[in-house]
């Protein structure tokens, strides 16, 4: 009795944690594409680079990685921002733009300041963004609106409407390169989800932009400055979006002002959902985003895999979003799996409310109280 009681409490506890459920579709949508590919799973050694599917699901799951990143910080604090694709073209138009008026494309110099140029101009456009939602007091959805609808044309101004093509190859390293064996994007990610885990959970920076979601006028009050805390989760998305635009840039050789980075902004809004961040702000998850962001990649993949007609695609990544969302919800799982699966409340967690005391003058005796000086 007691060994099941005990194994029943760890799955419920299992079942409980933020990345179960994302976790177990992610499982589930690799494992849907062993039947129509065999080998899904298995990784091959050619020229000294490793290639599979597995491989492939990261390297074009990166950009939206890192956008997705950037986006879970600027969801925290109650804020959205819908620019991150245009920034993504900005910066890809930016670099290309001025490799393509070098007359040496391969110097490595004129390369970094192209790469500067551009994360330069999206750090810029988060500023911006920052400004208007912390300062200026705008809805975060209508600030970054502006720049979603203007920084199209200014990618497109900056490419004069065409589809910029370079000959780059330590630009090429950046989306489309290989180091270790291993795609160079996938370190590149790596270090920006490593900074970014160390910034927000080994420093306090994680509880402050945790207390402005949840407050933000109470966190004035406390002390906390949160106007610039929003401002710096605006800069650090827009300086993640940016790095993807070099990314997506690089692993074609060309900046399409028009394309690049078109809707990966709710890729990336879907992918920290997925991940359990709220859309109300306060905690986040670094990791649950990342698993996310594997979830909406390894869909698109096996969308491709079981041949799913292009015109009814979306409405089937639209299905299975769905699905997710739906296991992620307590409620849900309780109706429909029963409490077991259900968000545990009352005393060990049993699924029932615990009793109320029957004293009410015992209660308010039992409970802790706060002093004001």
């Amino acid at each position: 009795m007691t060994t099941s009681s005990t194994t029943s409490s760890r799955w419920r506890a299992l079942t409980h944690h933020h990345l179960f459920w994302p976790v177990a579709v992610l499982v589930l949508l690799l494992l849907v594409n062993v039947p129509f590919t065999p080998d899904f799973f298995s990784i091959k050694m050619a020229d000294g680079h490793l290639y599979g599917s597995l491989v492939s699901i990261v390297l074009f799951g990166s950009p939206l990685i890192l956008v997705a990143v950037g986006m879970t910080l600027v969801i925290a604090t109650g804020g959205i921002d819908l620019s991150v694709g245009a920034v993504v073209a900005i910066t890809g138009a930016l670099a290309c733009s001025y490799i393509s008026d070098q007359s040496d494309q391969g110097a490595l110099a004129g390369v970094l300041l192209a790469m500067g140029l551009g994360l330069l101009a999206a750090v810029v456009c988060g500023l911006w963004n920052g400004f208007l939602v912390a300062r200026m007091g705008i809805q975060p959805i209508i600030a970054t609106l502006i720049i979603m609808v203007a920084g199209r044309g200014v990618a497109q101004l900056i490419t004069d409407g065409q589809i910029i093509t370079i000959n780059s190859e330590p630009y090429k390293l950046i989306g489309g390169g290989y180091w270790l064996t291993l795609p160079f994007s996938i370190f590149v990610v790596a270090a920006v989800v490593a900074v970014t885990v160390v910034l927000t959970r080994r420093t306090a920076l994680g509880l402050l932009v945790e207390a402005v979601g949840g407050n933000a006028e109470a966190s004035r009050l406390v002390g906390i400055r949160s106007r610039r805390i929003k401002i710096m989760v605006y800069a650090f998305c827009a300086l993640c979006a940016g790095i993807a635009g070099l990314m997506i840039s690089s692993n074609t050789s060309a900046a399409d002002g028009n394309n690049a980075g078109l809707w990966i902004e709710l890729d990336a809004i879907l992918a920290v959902v997925i991940g359990g961040t709220s859309l109300l702000g306060g905690r986040f998850s670094v990791g649950g985003t990342v698993v996310g962001a594997l979830v909406i990649q390894t869909l698109t993949t096996t969308i491709y895999t079981i041949g799913v007609p292009t015109q009814t695609n979306l409405v089937f990544k639209a299905a299975v979003v769905i699905v997710v969302c739906l296991l992620q919800s307590p409620k849900f799982r309780a109706k429909v799996f029963g409490a077991r699966f259900g968000a545990g409340s009352g005393a060990k967690g049993s699924g029932k409310p615990a009793a109320a005391p029957a004293d009410p003058t015992a209660a308010s005796e039992a409970a802790p109280k706060m002093e004001v000086s």
